[in-house]
């Protein structure tokens, strides 16, 4: 067996067999087969495709390349949730409480930003004090002393897919069905849950831009998370405007905050309601994700999920105190206020660009080793339908850098579409499988 003739037989469009497979991926990561016979590999699947077998067995060669979680000595049926990235995702900060006051014990390994989207690990460490890596023992044990934690991803986990994707990046290989999925999934199925919820998005600020290539994701990831005895449902969402009215760390800390506070309406609070439903109801606490959704709200309306996003700040060593009082998160040195250049209805915004805006404003990284200010992002004041007048605000833009906020704000601008009509209501949930 050699690398030659499993390039050649992908190129040709036959089926690799599962030690084919192992072989070349085991190969690879050792050092074995060089990066342009990678490459190579990468693109023949571009092109040719993969089978459902040769996907399974692409995730169970990654998924078993370095450390799998064992989550075996907390308490409960633990419940994972996954986005696939959209801008002003702060998801998981708000899900996470909620399915964790219903009893749902939440283990969750959670990553940093790139590019235009955020990371909910970045978004964490806006908070003074609070620390994303813990000793296993300690992680076990906070989860079942208080039913959650969220940390950052152990550099052991998957790194086959860290290799590979790196590599994917680079070779305009990144947009495979069967890549993208075994991806995501090696990495999930390594955290140790027992059961897994996917939010796929779909829309201009995702990378799925259709409802049909999110479905077709989302089926398949629920494939190969059910062969390998995980419980795996998803929601496609989407992701054509920025989810809520906060894009950047701090400001999207506050926005989950007052959300949890009962502040908070719209497309968040639906999104998150369906999404942390969903969890309880894999989690085995509600029979149904209506009944786990009703479960939701009341544990926003008595403040137990607050309560709950308290304690994991204090387990954590963040200072709690935030969550009364704004002040202490970083502060941005300047502000600027983008104002309508016409009367009329907020038609659309784009979501790519205010993401792209966020990350110019200092609150994003292009690379892994640029460093972020915590304090930088967008206020959304005026969201998709709204009607705005001559040189209303419609967003708010903070940077601690002149030339970085000007960038910023021309993007932001440049991201609103009014028009004289109100704009058709799209749904923010298209469709759920596994629920």
């Amino acid at each position: 067996m050699n690398a030659v003739d499993i390039i050649s037989k992908k190129r040709d469009g036959k089926e690799l067999s599962t030690s084919e497979i192992e072989f070349f991926i085991k190969a690879y990561l050792n050092g074995d087969i060089p990066d342009y016979q990678a490459s190579a590999l990468l693109m023949a699947i571009y092109f040719r495709h993969m089978s459902e077998k040769e996907t399974f067995d692409l995730t169970r060669v990654m998924l078993h390349s370095g450390d799998i979680v064992n989550l075996s000595e907390i308490h409960g049926t633990k419940v994972d949730k996954h986005s696939t990235g959209g801008v002003g995702d702060k998801v998981t900060l708000i899900v996470a409480p909620i399915a964790a006051s219903c009893g749902v014990p939440i283990a969750k390994m959670s990553g940093r930003g790139l590019g235009f989207t955020g990371g909910t690990i970045d978004k964490l460490e806006s908070i003074p004090g609070f620390k994303t890596t813990l000793e296993p023992a300690d992680f076990h044990k906070q989860v079942n002393e208080i039913g959650i934690a969220v940390i950052g991803q152990s550099g052991h986990i998957a790194p086959a897919d860290k290799k590979l994707y790196a590599l994917r990046d680079v070779t305009a290989t990144v947009e495979n069905l069967s890549l993208i999925a075994s991806s995501i999934m090696s990495k999930k199925l390594a955290a140790g849950s027992d059961a897994i919820l996917l939010d796929v998005k779909c829309g201009k600020g995702a990378f799925m831009k259709s409802e049909d290539d999110a479905k077709a994701l989302a089926e398949l990831m629920c494939k190969i998370g059910s062969s390998q005895g995980k419980k795996t449902a998803a929601i496609i969402s989407d992701m054509s405007e920025p989810l809520g009215h906060a894009v950047g760390n701090s400001l999207e800390v506050i926005e989950a905050i007052e959300l949890l506070k009962a502040n908070i309406e719209g497309d968040l609070l639906k999104l998150c309601l369906n999404i942390s439903g969903a969890m309880i109801y894999l989690g085995g606490k509600a029979s149904s994700i209506d009944e786990g959704i009703a479960l939701a709200e009341s544990a926003i309306s008595s403040g137990r999920a607050l309560q709950k996003l308290a304690e994991m700040m204090e387990y954590q060593g963040g200072n709690k105190a935030v969550i009364d009082d704004y002040s202490l998160f970083p502060e941005a040195k300047l502000s600027a206020e983008i104002k309508a250049l016409r009367s009329g209805y907020i038609e659309s915004i784009d979501a790519e660009g205010i993401g792209l805006a966020s990350q110019h404003s200092g609150a994003g990284r292009a690379s892994k080793e640029d460093e972020i200010d915590y304090s930088a992002g967008i206020k959304l004041v005026a969201k998709r339908g709204d009607r705005v007048e001559l040189s209303d605000t419609i967003a708010i833009v903070y940077s601690s850098d002149e030339g970085k906020l000007k960038q910023a704000c021309e993007e932001v601008l440049s991201a609103y579409a009014i028009s004289d009509s109100e704009p058709k209501a799209e749904p923010l949930i298209k469709t759920m499988i596994g629920l």
